[in-house]
């Protein structure tokens, strides 16, 4: 059963975001509000796939990533950004740190679909 860990701080987008991954059959869904939190979360479980916002209290979602691939454990884990940075820089910069792909709000259903069955399809 593939495990999405959703680290996203708003509460209504971390809902929107569950509720579409629920569509994808057998699908073990995790969330977390920050970066911090995640890490906590992290630190006991794997999880095949971590969809993360970038602009969030605490720890946001770059220095998320950052960490993630500093660790062995987590550093092939796929990553994807889910945010409202649309501007090429960010999303270069997210590229660079390590996320796989880059999703701008708001999303998409079928696109997030899409993008999650790739990496846990």
């Amino acid at each position: 059963m593939p495990s999405v860990l959703v680290v996203e701080d708003s509460p209504t987008m971390r809902q929107l975001i569950t509720f579409a991954l629920k569509r994808l059959p057998d699908c073990s869904i995790t969330e977390a509000a920050n970066g911090m939190e995640a890490l906590d979360k992290l630190s006991s479980t794997t999880f095949d796939l971590i969809l993360a916002d970038i602009n969030m209290p605490v720890m946001d979602g770059l220095k998320l990533v950052g960490l993630l691939r500093s660790d062995p454990r987590h550093k092939e884990t796929p990553i994807i950004i889910i945010t409202t940075e649309g501007a090429e820089e960010d999303k270069n910069r997210a590229m660079e740190i390590g996320a796989n792909a880059y999703l701008t709000k708001p999303i998409h259903t079928n696109e997030l679909l899409k993008r999650v069955s790739e990496y846990i399809g």
